[in-house]
């Protein structure tokens, strides 16, 4: 670690937190006076540290991936982290990290500014993937790893583990990126542009002014209704709900009719509170920003300088966000540069959400990686 970085560690049950107590520097060129970030570990850390595994996360997840002595509830990647599971903390050291600007731990809009005595807001510097990178590669700095066994990215996190990559190519030996992508398609800016228009159009948004009393809870339903509708697929849908209807039919001329209604409506409301509306635009325009090709003339020559031996690149055929064809880029630009890159794509129904829900064909895909990475 510089000399120059005051940082410290603290422990508050199972989370872990990286406090760095001297001015966070962003890539755009803001800064935060101090930030904290949050994360979670799994198994002991071999004696030269070379087992270990960092968790990049997607837009909404928490450090909280799996269930551990200090917390034993369930986490939301419960059945791939544990020993003798497919990440095997029997032989790996894991880390899951909580993003930079996200509400669950790390310092985010919602944090309380230490110059200001207020909650950042709007006032939080423009955050970038390369920022959420930077603060992940912080927090390995802390734990003393200087190279990873397994760098995992999924949706907004593998984005995230390309930047980290970036900023340190010899950072890892193999890395697994699932159902990610170098930049976002126009479709995926579409529709999280619109979410973010639904929040900023609530009249309790209030330029980011909004109270506990007076949240956007209009906006915040709305933008999670479209998100669940893109993170999953049609094919789903027409099993799950097809064209089934309530068993009480709604009284209103336009109210909710069909199951699906009622599903999406249950799932957003669950949503409304748990997580910052501004740490959900700031995290969100961060990934229609990123462009891992920026600065270079073609994809070999943006991922030349990655020192990698391996990758694992997983996909999912009904995936409308981070299409399948986007994580044959990525293997590409490695195949391109010597990197050994096997990449998959699974027959998943269940769209984007595949690797949180369909375990039956993702455990076996995992663990198949790490069985063969951990012998070489």
């Amino acid at each position: 670690m510089p000399k120059t970085a005051q940082t410290r560690l603290s422990k508050e049950g199972a989370t872990h937190f990286l406090h760095i107590e001297s001015p966070f520097h962003f890539a755009t060129g803001g800064r935060l006076p101090r930030a904290d970030i949050a994360f979670e570990t799994w198994g002991e850390l071999n004696h030269d540290h070379s087992n270990g595994v960092l968790i990049m996360t997607g837009l909404s997840p928490s450090a909280h991936a799996a269930s551990s002595e200090d917390d034993p509830t369930g986490g939301w990647w419960e059945p791939m982290i544990g020993p003798g599971k497919p990440i095997d903390t029997d032989h790996n050291f894991v880390v899951c990290v909580n993003s930079l600007g996200s509400c669950k731990g790390s310092t985010g809009p919602a944090s309380l500014n230490p110059e200001t005595g207020e909650q950042y807001r709007l006032a939080f510097p423009d955050l970038s993937i390369q920022d959420i990178a930077a603060a992940g590669g912080r927090v390995l700095d802390a734990l003393g790893i200087e190279r990873l066994r397994v760098l995992i990215g999924a949706s907004m996190g593998g984005m995230s583990a390309l930047a980290l990559m970036r900023q340190r190519p010899a950072i890892a030996r193999h890395f697994l990126a699932i159902s990610t992508a170098i930049c976002a398609e126009p479709f995926a800016i579409g529709v999280r542009s619109l979410q973010r228009e639904m929040i900023v159009r609530d009249p309790h948004w209030q330029d980011g002014a909004y109270t506990d009393e007076n949240w956007p809870e209009t906006g915040m339903r709305l933008a999670r209704k479209l998100g669940m509708i893109s993170y999953r697929s049609g094919d789903e849908w027409r099993s799950r709900f097809g064209r089934l209807r309530q068993d009480r039919f709604n009284e209103r001329l336009f109210g909710m009719h069909f199951a699906i209604e009622s599903y999406l409506e249950n799932a957003a409301r669950k949503f409304i509170r748990d997580f910052d509306p501004c740490s959900y635009l700031y995290l969100s325009q961060a990934m229609d920003m990123y462009d891992f090709t920026d600065g270079f003339e073609d994809l070999k020559s943006a991922f030349a300088a990655l020192q990698l031996d391996s990758a694992k690149i997983i996909g999912v055929e009904t995936d409308i966000l981070w299409p399948p064809y986007q994580q044959r880029e990525i293997c590409k630009g490695l195949t391109a540069n010597g990197v050994d890159c096997d990449p998959q794509t699974l027959p998943s129904v269940q769209g984007h959400d595949s690797f949180l829900v369909d375990y039956d064909r993702f455990c076996p895909s995992v663990a198949g990686y790490f069985r063969r990475v951990e012998k070489i």
